[in-house]
């Protein structure tokens, strides 16, 4: 998996979550911030993740990654093991 295809599918996940337009979700964007999630909805971005791209994360360092950029460079550190 590419990197592109990373932040791609990172981006439809947390639009789905989130309930935002994936088109808007922006690599800069904090996920608290910027697109509005709680502290449930930061739990259930870490789950949609470890589903999505069939990993298990490290739910504690997960939940320390504050913007989508910052998820998407988490995320390809499993994929690409």
């Amino acid at each position: 998996m590419t990197i592109q295809e990373v932040e791609q599918k990172v981006k439809e996940i947390t639009a789905k979550v989130l309930k935002k337009n994936p088109a808007q979700i922006q690599a800069n964007m904090r996920f608290v911030e910027d697109l509005g999630a709680d502290s449930l909805k930061s739990l259930e971005l870490v789950a949609a993740y470890d589903e999505g791209f069939e990993i298990e994360m490290d739910e504690d360092q997960a939940l320390d990654v504050k913007n989508v950029g910052d998820a998407i460079r988490f995320i390809e550190k499993y994929v690409s093991k």
